[in-house]
């Protein structure tokens, strides 16, 4: 069986984070969402089709340096994103029979994939709170009936995931598409012509399913990986160190005398962590990483080769790579009067619904001494910040 992945969009709700790279190779427990996706269909397809457009490049470096064992890799560029359809229309000539579609900027379980897969045609569902936020699914018997893109009064709770088991015989409906009021061509729209003719099973999600839509997705997907966590150390643990809970410590890594680790957390290869640092419960810290003297951190993602100098904190935060803290930076994530935090996306203030909320850092951004962030602030790639500086407002 084979798989196609859609890894071809620029998603500008995740900026800063993928203003400098595309979404499916942004890290969640220290994994690129393509790898976690990869690692849920491996032993059920033989060849996987990545399609790519946005900053394609570092996707094709991404699989030079890290080839999978077990599956074949192949990819297809979508020269202009014209919607899901035309994307998934671009691995016609490749296809051969039944397959898997997944979108690229999603985390999938591989449960629910062993339940679509039972079906000649499939769309996964999940029950959600807000659905007017998604494509949304009216059914019969099971079968999928209609779909609504983003209603403004749902029929239903269920959510499409853009998880989907089909055959070639979708393709001439993606041919016939016509663009919709987003101006593009839709996979959802091909699904609904599609339905008037053949049955399309409704399976609902039983595991993770996270969309990452935002950047505050990306705690939720990264606290429910952590969840799965297994304890391991492969680096070294000096004396006087506390651990309690499983905490995963990478090759050639150094917790220094004095530090507290509460799992579940994972550490990456070769980092620096402490001394006399609290690394508090679901927290990725990726490979070459430095963790100051009397550093907290707390429910956070931080990426490649960021370092954090001494008395500094950050929670419930998302800092890219190569970023590099200043002592006594704090971001602080929680408002005075403990509203839900907002966050400014594409020019409008956004409720992350999330009481507690911190700061998104792009890569290489560098802060002064002494800097304070204000709640759901983001700081753009390569910027700076002076030593005292209070961000009030997103640096751009």
């Amino acid at each position: 069986m084979q798989a196609v992945i859609m890894a071809a969009g620029k998603s500008t709700r995740t900026y800063p984070l993928t203003l400098t790279r595309p979404k499916p190779l942004l890290k969640i427990a220290n994994k690129t969402i393509l790898e976690h996706n990869l690692e849920q269909l491996s032993g059920i397809t033989e060849e996987v089709i990545i399609i790519i457009g946005y900053k394609k490049d570092m996707i094709l470096e991404f699989f030079r340096r890290k080839k999978p064992d077990n599956m074949k890799i192949t990819f297809v560029e979508q020269k202009e994103q014209l919607g899901t359809g035309h994307a998934l229309l671009q691995a016609e000539a490749m296809i051969k029979n039944r397959f898997i579609t997944l979108m690229g900027d999603d985390l999938y379980d591989r449960k629910d994939i062993d339940a679509c897969i039972k079906h000649d045609y499939c769309i996964l569902a999940k029950k959600v709170e807000n659905p007017q936020n998604f494509s949304v699914l009216e059914t019969q018997d099971s079968k999928l009936k209609d779909i609504a893109e983003k209603p403004e009064n749902p029929k239903t709770n269920m959510a499409n995931t853009g998880c989907y088991v089909f055959d070639k015989k979708i393709f001439p409906f993606l041919k016939n598409l016509k663009k919709s009021r987003r101006n593009e061509y839709e996979i959802t729209d091909a699904l609904k012509a599609f339905a008037c003719q053949t049955d399309i099973i409704i399976e609902e999600a039983k595991g993770l399913w996270q969309p990452l839509a935002y950047p505050w997705n990306m705690l939720d997907a990264n606290k429910a990986l952590l969840s799965r966590l297994e304890a391991k150390n492969l680096g070294t643990i000096e004396k006087n160190v506390t651990i309690k809970g499983n905490v995963a410590i990478g090759e050639n890594t150094i917790i220094r005398s004095g530090s507290y680790i509460e799992g579940p957390v994972i550490i990456g290869s070769n980092c620096i962590i402490g001394p006399n640092c609290f690394i508090r419960s679901s927290t990725s810290i990726a490979d070459n990483c430095r963790i100051g003297n009397a550093v907290e951190v707390k429910n956070s993602i931080i990426m490649d080769n960021t370092g954090i100098a001494h008395l500094s904190y950050f929670g419930d935060s998302v800092l890219g790579a190569n970023v590099n803290i200043g002592a006594g930076t704090i971001a602080s994530n929680l408002r005075h009067d403990e509203k839900p935090v907002k966050s400014m996306v594409n020019g409008k203030l956004v409720d992350t619904g999330r009481k507690k909320f911190g700061a998104v850092l792009g890569d290489n951004v560098h802060t002064g001494i002494g800097t304070m962030i204000y709640p759901g602030r983001k700081i753009w790639p390569g910027k700076t910040t002076m030593p005292g500086e209070t961000v009030k407002q997103d640096i751009e």
